[in-house]
């Protein structure tokens, strides 16, 4: 791939062995595209700290494929997506997903597009909005996901309307996860917690799936 050198691919290849997840020559050249217009849009528009393609790989595609497993769709919402991550890898994976991308950042919607584009993505829907403005499909997502977006309270409060009824929120965060765990709403529940290993990366990544009460208090 054009900008892309052998140490990107290799690095991608045995992350993706490591997290157990085959995919098809289309995909593996996708996921090198996404790479590559990372790293030609980040010199000019700053997408992300991440300077170097192969730290690319590890800290936004193989963080954002780890999750893979626990999204079921069919819709899934990417909140504060900046760049499209982890939406636009999530979709090259799956792509039967449905996903839409939002975000209020011009540049990184403006990438978004770009990369849907060049990608040839039928199933990626990019939304430059805030997310207090933006309006659900009917019934709402049937799952919402966010990547260090916000505090889990405020994530949850955010995004209440977008979630269906019976969907879930699916909150990719940091060490700090479980003193935000003290502030989610009475109304929400963990309906599980993973500890994810991101090839590459130390530590592990706290995945954290949060789903509505029932009128009982339990969790569906």
């Amino acid at each position: 791939m054009t900008g892309v050198d052998t140490t990107v691919e290799a690095r991608l290849d045995r992350g993706l062995a490591e997290l157990d997840l085959p995919v098809d020559a289309e995909q593996r050249a996708r996921l090198l595209a996404l790479v590559g217009l990372l790293h030609k849009w980040n010199r000019a528009y700053n997408l992300t700290a991440v300077r170097a393609p192969e730290e690319m790989v590890s800290r936004h595609l193989l963080d954002s494929a780890a999750v893979l497993p626990f999204v079921e769709g069919p819709t899934l919402l990417d909140v504060g997506s900046g760049p499209g991550l982890p939406g636009l890898v999530l979709a090259i994976l799956r792509p039967s997903l449905s996903v839409t991308l939002l975000d209020s950042n011009g540049k990184k919607v403006r990438f978004q597009r770009q990369a849907v584009m060049e990608l040839g993505l039928t199933n990626v829907t990019p939304v430059q909005a805030r997310v207090e403005a933006f309006t659900p499909v009917d019934g709402g997502y049937a799952q919402v996901i966010s990547r260090a977006f916000s505090s889990l309270g405020d994530f949850v409060t955010l995004t209440a309307t977008l979630v269906a009824p019976d969907g879930e929120w699916l909150a990719m965060k940091g060490p700090a996860v479980d003193d935000e765990l003290a502030g989610l709403p009475d109304t929400i529940a963990v309906a599980a917690r993973h500890d994810l290993a991101v090839p590459f990366e130390t530590g592990s990544r706290p995945l954290v799936v949060l789903r509505h009460r029932t009128s009982d208090g339990a969790c569906p």
